[in-house]
């Protein structure tokens, strides 16, 4: 071989051998990409989902809560994210979307190579910001089955790391891109990106949050801001930092409109509007029905009661009892422990992206809440504020400073301040004197937050001053709540008076007296002696007395007056002959059979509604009055949906027919007595408790009610009964020596029966709710009773009131 041949044989050898080293050079990390994303399907490298998981990513989703008239009345949730589909995004959203994060969406299969290629030019040969490569499939993806977060600590295990995860986001993409369609990827993707704050995520939360909307109305320019916060959440939020989500959304509107979803002109014209926001960020402490909403979620979660044993006080057996029966008849009471997924596990309210359908209505919720609130804030709170300025003791009344000390201690006990402290293991005495210490505090006030400097023992005082509130509404026949408001500013005052507080009724109790007396045949126009009665009990193997008494003046002492007349005045002799003449263990077994399960004792100071019983208890029991004598439970909701839209309850009222349907019309012509009644004997004038309803408020369609008013004042009732509408309202301070000095301010005519009125003047206001005051009671049909009958008159001379 010559040398020239030698001399190209060489050559020939050192081509192949740079053309080989070239080839493994190209072909290598093509083998090593198809060995790895074959380890990776396969699951040899960590976590990656199946068919099953792909087909049902699970997210957390908010569990919404829907008025009866189709509004959002707030969620429950660990992430606020609320599922849209695609036909519920406005087209720029998907164009914003499209155009800025994944031009080329539509043209590839989950893996953009010229994107992939574009980065690894830019970024790895260059050393420059070459842009993202990641499509909105892998994105999805990463959002679906977030990262292994392992931490490494190499340089080079790092970067092995993040090649791994990225190569499964590939993997992903390209299997999601098999099982759904575009518009299901872009849809899932809007749902699962975060928008900030920890719980801002999906594109209804965002849309919500930022510009109070819903995602198919933005606008573009608010499509964009929101796109554009997609690149750093935080960085690009039109709140914190509204010059930096200015330029980052006329970024997205260039792009829209360098890849022509927008013309240049229209471009234009979008990139000068200024930037602005309507924030309503969403939280289980804002919007209306919070105590509602707060009371749902833990009656839904109520477990399977226990029995607390044989020896547990009256207290403690009458609340098993009664959590026992609800448990049994009630399906949504415990509703996450009774009903399960496929799969054998729980529900999650927080999680699981349910639908709860109330009863409440939105607009009479609206309503309740303002009535409330302006009968609390322009009335009552400034007088009992007057009537407690420069007291000693105040607010309290009647009682000893050891007993005052005992319920302040009580407090402090509630706090958090004390509870950190016994954590820390401060002593009684250390806690105490750091209660006497002023600090920067914020309290409550009517008219906002107030900053101040004050002991936290004087805040105490101060919120003891602060009267609590309740109200109830529900429709007679389907027994379905339609208002429920469990006190005012939840922020401030979280314990709800509907359902959970429980306190002395008052002459609310007294109807159920006279039932018993229609049962027997009575009539409303029955005459008895108005005289003190006297019971006699033995005590101790002691005989002792006991004389109810009466307001005075008693100007009729010694007349006859109808049964009409006693309820209609509350008088508390005639409610007394009732219990002496009636059994009163039948009246509080007809209280049960209308839905009352709380302890009554009977006993005779029963006629003064001695016992606690909880507003939705007497709001039920009064509306059997209403609804013909058919007791109906109150209903809060009538369906729960999966995030699917599949019903998996639906709920409905229990009903027994308590009373008869001439007795209950008898109770109701003596409630309504309580509203019309205005009548004068020999000069002298009487007139129903609740006549204001027709003076002051001006009322005129029919009406039945009773008021109710506590031992001091500590409690004011009204239960107001319209022929389409059952409410009632409590009115109290937090602990019973809180109250007004004078039934002036104090009666349940005073404090509660105002917001009945405020309430149903705006219901009658508002047509669309189709109650009106042309509406009737229901007469049974061929039904008559006399009651063209006098209310008082003279006593036989006869008579003999001791029999009495």
């Amino acid at each position: 071989m010559t040398q020239t041949e030698l001399t190209m044989a060489q050559k020939s050898r050192k081509t192949t051998k740079y053309l080989l080293i070239l080839w493994s050079l190209y072909t290598l990390p093509l083998v090593l990409f198809i060995v790895i994303m074959l380890l990776i399907g396969r699951g040899k490298m960590g976590f990656l989902p199946d068919f099953a998981e792909l087909e049902n990513p699970q997210t957390n989703l908010s569990t919404l809560i829907i008025t009866n008239d189709g509004e959002q009345l707030g969620k429950y949730f660990v992430e606020n994210r609320t599922f849209v589909g695609f036909d519920e995004l406005a087209p720029h959203l998907v164009d914003a979307l499209v155009a800025t994060e994944d031009v080329r969406y539509y043209r590839h299969s989950g893996i953009d190579v010229r994107s992939l290629s574009r980065v690894l030019v830019y970024s790895v040969l260059l050393g420059k910001n070459g842009g993202g490569g990641s499509t909105i499939s892998q994105q999805l993806a990463k959002n679906l089955f977030p990262r292994d977060t392992t931490i490494r600590k190499t340089k080079i295990g790092k970067s092995l790391h993040l090649g791994v995860n990225k190569f499964k986001e590939w993997n992903t993409g390209v299997r999601l891109e098999r099982s759904y369609t575009k518009d299901e990827i872009i849809s899932m993707y809007l749902n699962t990106v975060p928008f900030g704050g920890g719980s801002i995520v999906g594109i209804s939360s965002a849309a919500k949050t930022f510009f109070n909307t819903s995602p198919d109305s933005l606008t573009i320019e608010q499509a964009a801001t929101l796109v554009g916060m997609l690149k750093a959440p935080t960085a690009y939020n039109p709140r914190i930092n509204p010059e930096r989500a200015f330029g980052r959304r006329n970024t997205v509107i260039s792009q829209m409109e360098k890849y022509g979803y927008l013309e240049p002109q229209v471009a234009d014209s979008l990139r000068q509007i200024p930037v602005t926001v309507d924030y309503n960020l969403a939280s289980h402490l804002t919007g209306r029905a919070r105590h509602f909403r707060t009371f749902l979620g833990g009656f839904m979660n109520k477990s399977k009661p226990v029995s607390p044993g044989r020896n547990a006080g009256n207290l403690a057996l009458e609340r098993y009892m009664r959590d026992s029966i609800r448990w049994a008849g009630d399906p949504l009471y415990g509703w996450i422990n009774k009903v399960y997924k496929p799969d054998g596990t729980q529900y999650n309210l927080y999680r699981d992206g349910l639908k709860i359908y109330t009863t409440i209505n939105y607009k009479m919720q609206q309503y309740a809440e303002e009535a409330l609130d302006y009968q609390m804030k322009e009335v009552l709170q400034p007088a009992f504020f007057r009537e407690k300025k420069g007291r000693t003791n105040a607010p309290f009344e009647d009682i000893s400073r050891e007993e005052i000390n005992s319920i302040l201690y009580k407090s402090v006990r509630w706090t958090d301040r004390y509870k950190i402290m016994t954590a820390n293991g401060s002593s009684w005495d250390s806690i105490l004197y750091a209660f006497n210490q002023p600090v920067q505090m914020h309290i409550f006030s009517w008219d906002g937050p107030i900053d101040t400097v004050m002991t936290p023992m004087d805040s105490i005082k101060y919120m003891k001053h602060i009267l609590r509130a309740g109200f109830m509404a529900m429709d007679p026949a389907s027994g379905q709540v339609r208002a429920f408001v469990g006190g005012h500013n939840f922020n401030y005052f979280q314990y709800e008076h509907v359902y959970q507080g429980r306190r002395q009724v008052g002459s609310t109790i007294k109807p159920f007296l006279y039932l018993l007396a229609m049962q027997e045949n009575y009539s409303p126009c029955e005459m008895i002696p108005l005289v003190p009665i006297t019971f006699h009990n033995i005590i101790n193997n002691k005989d002792t007395t006991y004389t109810p008494t009466a307001p005075p003046p008693n100007r009729f002492a010694g007349k006859k007056v109808s049964l009409k007349w006693g309820l209609a005045t509350s008088h508390n002799w005639v409610s007394a002959w009732l219990f002496k003449n009636f059994n009163p263990a039948n009246v509080i077994k007809l209280m049960r059979k209308m839905g009352v399960s709380s302890y009554i004792d009977p006993v005779p100071s029963m006629i003064y509604g001695t016992a606690d019983i909880s507003l939705e208890e007497m709001v039920g029991a009064f509306n059997t009055f209403s609804n013909s004598g058919i007791y109906v439970s109150p209903n809060y909701v009538t369906r729960i949906e999966d995030r699917y839209g599949n019903v998996i309850s639906t709920f409905h009222p229990n009903e027994n027919e308590a009373i008869s349907e001439e007795t209950a019309f008898l109770m109701l012509t003596l409630l309504r007595n309580v509203v019309d009644m205005y009548g004068s004997y020999r000069g002298v004038n009487y007139f129903g408790t609740s006549i204001r309803l027709r003076t002051r408020y001006q009322f005129t369609g029919e009406l039945a009610g009773k008021t109710g008013t506590t031992q001091n004042q500590s409690d004011g009732w009204y239960m107001g009964l319209a022929p389409k509408l059952t409410a009632a309202a409590w009115v109290g301070g937090e602990d019973r020596s809180i109250h007004f000095d004078m039934l002036g301010m104090g009666a349940g005519g005073n404090m509660s029966l105002p917001i009945y009125a405020e309430f149903l003047q705006r219901v009658y206001a508002d047509s669309t709710l189709g109650i009106t005051q042309e509406d009737e009671f229901v007469k049974p049909f061929d039904f008559y009773v006399d009651l063209d009958c006098p209310n008082i008159m003279e006593a036989d001379s006869n008579s003999n009131f001791e029999d009495f």
